[in-house]
């Protein structure tokens, strides 16, 4: 719980310090795409911190990518 509520803490020191620049600026999309991806990346560091596996990336690509590369090297 404590680690949940670091992480909550970081993330608004960061909104604190980046949102008034942007709303200042004007750049409405591009708060809306920091707010998109810093709620993404808290959400998974609150799921890591309680223990949930996070799957990775490369697994995607791995799967995706795996059959393509298994009928060219045939």
């Amino acid at each position: 719980m404590l680690k949940s509520a670091g992480i909550l803490l970081v993330a608004a020191v960061i909104l604190f310090i980046e949102v008034p620049s942007l709303l200042e600026k004007k750049h409405k999309k591009e708060l809306i795409v920091f707010s998109i991806l810093l709620a993404i990346g808290v959400g998974l560091s609150i799921a890591y911190s309680f223990g949930s596996a996070i799957p990775n990336p490369i697994d995607l690509l791995t799967f995706i990518y795996k059959p393509l590369h298994d009928a060219i090297t045939r």
